[in-house]
């Protein structure tokens, strides 16, 4: 009697029936078909995540997000800085995978490594997408490095599937190599360079060993004069816009569960140090009535900086300092920290002499941060005048506030849209719009061209950590909205 065994072999991909020993024309049917039920059944089981790349939006970008955050100057966490041995390393694996993703690739006279393929028109205006390879002391690995990787893999798709050398306009990916300034306290040095706004006195900047900035990129083999740093500067004609993918580093978008939000501006900021002088003293032998206190004085000033940045509404006057839209946006985006503050002589038994803590402001429109801070000042001198102490305030540091382009946000709010639905099928509500208090090299990059940014959710709004933490299916959502946004580029 004719006899047959039919054989299920697993493989990664599909289910594979063989027929064995003498088969009829009846087994040799039904192990064509069951062949043919197990194909169809991986189409419509594979089939839903085929257009959606999870093996290169998801698991190579996850990996990659790792392996990139093995690459340190030290050991037990990570860190890298401007031009470090782990730096270049960083910026060679990156180099790697921008060539995996079918891009030309090289280093500039700044570090930034950079990516970049041509499209059909090599002259037409390019479209720059970036985030930086460089880290704070102790770092997340996802901070900077989860925008380059997610711009390489989109990019990686579209070479895949045919579509790179369709894009109407060069595509170039940047991993700058210094945001975080943790090397030489200066932020920005490598976007800035590109945006054409870095001083050549940059290049004299010493980090604590005493190395200059240019010492620095000679000791890489890279030239470094006043000439070599006009050359690093794009033509803005030759640029349409950039784009910047960023982990949000607050809480918001794990607050409404989820994972993208548009970026509408990036906070202006100023950083104040307040000096208050007082009558030292003797602990206990100084009555209450007659003392002359400057850390209670600097208790009233820290509490009413507090108030004022809580309710700027109950505090600003229509008197040409501010206006109604001033107000209803400081609202939203005022932020104010008190993150330093020391005494003299600091000793427990003794009323302090002075006392001297540092303001960081920080708010989306630069005439309501302005308002702000002119009636802040104002009623510190008020509050130390009636205290009959002294007090000066110094703006250390002022940064405007860069607002993203409305075009370009509205491109990445349909791309989210879109990435999203593919992702769950549909989606409620809007995507959301936020305003980043954190500054980012798109803020150097709005010298050159029109900005626009997308936030991406990360566990407890925690980074610059070690806890920073982004979900795999976020790292995934990342990618598939860079993908979308360029294929409107096709």
């Amino acid at each position: 009697m004719a006899h047959s065994s039919v054989r299920r072999i697993s493989m990664p991909q599909m289910m594979i029936v063989v027929v064995t020993s003498s088969s009829s024309i009846f087994s040799l049917c039904f192990a064509l078909s069951l062949l043919s039920f197990f194909a169809s059944a991986h189409i419509l089981t594979e089939g839903k995540n085929s257009d959606l790349f999870p093996e290169v939006l998801r698991e190579e970008a996850v990996a990659r997000l790792y392996e990139l955050g093995k690459v340190s100057d030290a050991d037990g966490y990570l860190e890298r800085t401007f031009l470090s041995p782990a730096s270049i390393r960083a910026g060679n694996l990156i180099r790697e995978w921008m060539e995996d993703a079918g891009l030309r690739t090289w280093m500039d006279q700044m570090g930034n490594v950079h990516g970049r393929v041509e499209g059909m028109n090599p002259s037409a205006d390019a479209l720059l997408i970036g985030s930086h390879l460089d880290t704070v002391v102790d770092a997340g690995i996802f901070d900077g490095s989860l925008g380059i990787i997610s711009a390489i893999s989109a990019l990686k798709v579209l070479n895949i599937t045919a579509k790179l050398r369709k894009l109407r306009r060069p595509i170039e990916v940047i991993a700058f190599s210094d945001e975080e300034g943790v090397r030489f306290q200066s932020t920005f040095l490598g976007s800035a360079a590109v945006a054409g706004v870095l001083p050549a006195s940059a290049l004299q900047i010493s980090d604590k060993s005493g190395v200059t900035v240019q010492n620095a990129l000679m000791d890489n083999s890279i030239e470094a004069t006043e000439e070599t740093l006009s050359q690093l500067k794009y033509d803005p004609k030759t640029v349409w816009g950039y784009v910047e993918v960023h982990i949000e580093q607050g809480p918001v978008l794990e607050g409404i569960g989820l994972p993208l939000a548009v970026v509408k501006g990036i906070a202006g900021q100023t950083r104040l140090k307040v000096t208050v002088r007082g009558s030292q003293g003797h602990a206990g032998t100084v009555p209450m009535s007659m003392r002359q206190d400057p850390m209670a004085a600097a208790a009233e000033l820290i509490v009413l900086l507090e108030s004022l940045c809580k309710r700027p509404q109950d505090f600003l006057s229509y008197d040409g300092q501010c206006n109604g839209f001033a107000v209803e946006s400081l609202s939203g985006s005022l932020v104010c920290t008190v993150g330093e503050i020391s005494s003299w002589p600091s000793a427990s038994n003794v009323i302090p002499g002075q006392v001297t803590f540092t303001v960081d402001l920080r708010a989306i429109d630069d005439m309501g941060r302005e308002a702000v801070l002119y009636e802040l000042s104002d009623r510190m001198y008020q509050i130390c005048e009636k205290r009959s102490i002294s007090c000066t305030i110094e703006r250390k540091h002022d940064a405007n506030a860069v607002i993203c382009d409305n075009e370009l946000s509205t491109q990445l709010k349909s791309a989210t849209y879109s990435a999203l639905k593919r992702m769950a099928g549909e989606i409620q509500g809007d995507v959301p719009v936020l305003m980043s208090g954190a500054g980012h090299d798109a803020m150097a990059m709005s010298h050159l061209t029109k900005v626009g940014m997308l936030f991406v959710r990360c566990r407890g709004g925690i980074s610059h950590s070690p806890a920073e933490h982004v979900l795999d299916e976020d790292v995934w959502a990342a990618g598939l909205a860079i993908l979308a946004f360029l294929e409107t580029h096709l």
